[in-house]
């Protein structure tokens, strides 16, 4: 319900004139790709110099039994195979990373923090022929396959270490005061409470980086790393039909990452059973500091009252950036009830025709997306 409201209100909907323009662009774009689709087809049945790229004679060997056994298959096992052991370290490297980068002391923060963005600022092909070139020198076998992979796991790691610290910082504030009140220290309420919890969240988003994971192993190609797009030109070089194995290979790239996006759909809907925190496809980490896009808002109607007592009737809005690393607990959440929301009108407007009482103390909202104020204190007694 809340999804369908923030959509009412933030997005308008088209009038009949507006209707009628989207569907007059709609099929001006059609007509024009059609076009292309049928200029790109001519050219290659009649390229200018050279032959028929559409005749059956090379498109056969690229779709025969023998190519699919000896060619695709094989550089197929060895993307997925190459994949599988990079997304398992990319997400050790992760983890420990965006752990390291919530942890109290300093020094740790500081140290995690120059390791994540020296690895996220470094192209990935730079990281694989600098590996390459090692390994191969100190004499190691398979040296570009252990090149890619380590290449992979430090850049997707990296990218993981802000989901970690992103799906910690999207957890309710009363999780990390709840494990204070329990006697819990603030690393022990990290690692037992608030991680636990976040890695259930960033987990669709852990799924959709696999898709980069799989497509980024293509590069390995560059250092003779024999994975399905190596095989798919070298079945190309023996035919002369490297138009036609390539096509061949981006069919069976694109149905493979599509059924990872698939499983990142599917995902959110089933996690969000195990946690606290918003469970999204493609959670957006960081970028800078007091930046309106790192602010996150959840919208909920009502509020479940487990131990009892009054529901809350207004349209609660919890908002905060986790931007910042420093006094993080303290600055990523303003939350409080957005009178002016129309649901919350139509809410308190039933609660009052039949008398129910309107909840006290509530905060008001901060409208600028990047104010931020501190809720930890206002739950605290003065002292006498």
């Amino acid at each position: 319900m809340a999804n369908s409201t923030g959509e009412s209100v933030l997005f308008d909907a088209p009038g009949p004139k507006g209707l009628k323009r989207i569907r007059i662009v709609n099929w001006i774009a059609a007509v024009v790709f059609i076009a292309i689709v049928v200029l790109i087809l001519m050219r290659l049945h009649n390229p200018p110099d050279g032959e028929n790229q559409l005749s059956w004679e090379l498109w056969k060997p690229a779709l025969d039994g023998e190519a699919w056994a000896d060619f695709y298959l094989p550089g197929l096992w060895a993307t997925i195979r190459a994949s599988a052991l990079a997304v398992v370290g990319a997400v050790v490297f992760g983890l420990i990373m965006g752990v390291g980068r919530l942890l109290p002391s300093v020094i740790i923060r500081g140290i995690c923090g120059l390791i994540v963005e020296f690895c996220r600022a470094v192209p990935v092909l730079i990281m694989m022929i600098f590996f390459w070139r090692w390994f191969a020198f100190m004499g190691w076998n398979s040296p570009s396959y252990w090149a890619v992979v380590l290449a992979l796991v430090l850049y997707n790691g990296s990218v993981l270490a802000e989901l970690v610290r992103s799906g910690v910082g999207n957890l309710p504030n009363g999780q990390h005061e709840a494990s204070v009140a329990l006697g819990l220290t603030r690393t022990q309420s990290l690692m037992y409470v608030e991680v636990p919890q976040a890695i259930y969240a960033m987990l669709p988003a852990a799924v959709t980086q696999l898709v980069v994971v799989l497509k980024d192993t293509a590069l390995g190609s560059i250092i003779m790393y024999t994975d399905l797009l190596q095989e798919s030109r070298r079945l190309g070089s023996m035919y002369f039909n490297i138009l036609q194995t390539l096509v061949v290979a981006a069919i069976v790239y694109f149905i493979v990452c599509a059924a990872l996006s698939k499983l990142a759909e599917w995902l959110p809907q089933r996690m969000q059973k195990r946690t606290m925190g918003p469970t999204e496809a493609e959670p957006i980490a960081p970028i800078a500091i007091m930046d309106p896009s790192n602010v996150n808002q959840i919208a909920v109607a009502q509020e479940e009252t487990p131990l009892g007592g009054n529901q809350r009737i207004y349209h609660v809005h919890h908002r905060g950036t986790n931007a910042s690393i420093h006094h993080w607990r303290q600055t990523r959440y303003t939350q409080g009830f957005d009178e002016t929301h129309p649901e919350t009108q139509h809410i308190v407007q039933t609660a009052r025709n039949r008398s129910y009482p309107e909840p006290s103390g509530s905060a008001k909202l901060v409208n600028h997306p990047d104010a931020v104020q501190n809720t930890d204190s206002e739950d605290k007694p003065t002292e006498n």
